[in-house]
């Protein structure tokens, strides 16, 4: 049975992110921040997470192999920046070993009498939020393709590269759909890659959250996106349901137009390790 490989320093797994970062982005969420500025924290937020969830005594163990490419008016590049530029996947303890810097944010806390307060927490960042010119959403798939190759090779027993690809917007340089299912073929011993997509809208609509048909989508560009995404993999459905969505066996792990919660659930499932050791 596929994706029931183990996740070990031996054998680890790879989680890349495709960020778009074309001109749209710098749209308002309901939050204030723009769609860059907030897909930026949650993905350093994920960056931290897995970092915690990686750590012992002796250190960062690299069960995880973590890349980020962003794609927008300057093309497609890798998405770290600092001591990570040039380069597109690393293992974990690289990333650890290398924020562009901390900064302190502001959490809202329990104060253990029923009320709330503001405490002050480090927040490391790694990605920086961008957003400029159009969405060459083809080239973006083409170079995911390119570097999970070369991850596949080298890690043949490995449980298989998970993709979660991010974007606001209509691909500017073609239909993508031809190369994302060349790029859902490669694969390890233990599957095929795994491509899950969210579309962050802020049009009028309901949210569409691990859908089962395209039925509920409001236009071609999300509904390209559902056809894109990998069915829902049997080991994730527990940590979605045990996050309050329902989600069938014939879901596919893609989002529309999720609120700030739900964009925050999309990763934090996105990137469960189901036999992490």
């Amino acid at each position: 049975m596929p994706y029931t490989a183990d996740i070990s320093r031996a054998t680890p797994t790879c989680f890349l992110f495709v960020i778009d970062q074309s001109g749209s982005m710098d749209e308002k969420m309901d939050s204030g921040k723009s769609k860059a500025e907030f897909v930026a924290d949650v993905l350093n937020k994920t960056l931290y997470q897995l970092i915690i969830r990686s750590t012992r005594a002796d250190g960062v163990r690299n069960y995880f192999d973590v890349g980020v490419l962003a794609y927008g008016g300057s093309g497609v590049q890798p998405g770290f920046q600092g001591g990570l530029r040039g380069q597109v996947v690393y293992p974990l303890s690289t990333i650890e070993a290398n924020v562009l810097r901390i900064e302190e944010r502001q959490k809202r806390v329990s104060d253990g009498a029923g009320g709330l307060v503001d405490q002050t927490v480090k927040f490391p960042i790694w990605f920086e939020p961008v957003n400029s010119g159009g969405t060459p959403m083809c080239e973006a798939m083409r170079k995911a393709a390119e570097v999970l190759v070369d991850w596949c090779d080298a890690h043949s027993s490995s449980y298989p590269p998970t993709i979660i690809h991010v974007t606001d917007g209509a691909s500017t340089d073609g239909d993508p759909s031809q190369i994302v299912e060349s790029l859902k073929l490669l694969s390890t011993q233990d599957g095929n890659c795994l491509l899950f997509n969210l579309h962050i809208a802020t049009s009028e609509g309901s949210a569409v959250i691990f859908p089962s048909t395209e039925g509920g989508l409001p236009d071609e560009h999300s509904r390209m996106l559902f056809r894109m995404s990998s069915s829902f993999p049997p080991h994730l459905i527990a940590a979605a349901k045990a996050k309050g969505h329902n989600v069938s066996n014939e879901a596919k792990f893609f989002g529309y137009k999720a609120n700030i919660e739900e964009i925050v659930d999309f990763f934090e499932i996105g990137t469960q390790a189901a036999n992490m050791r």
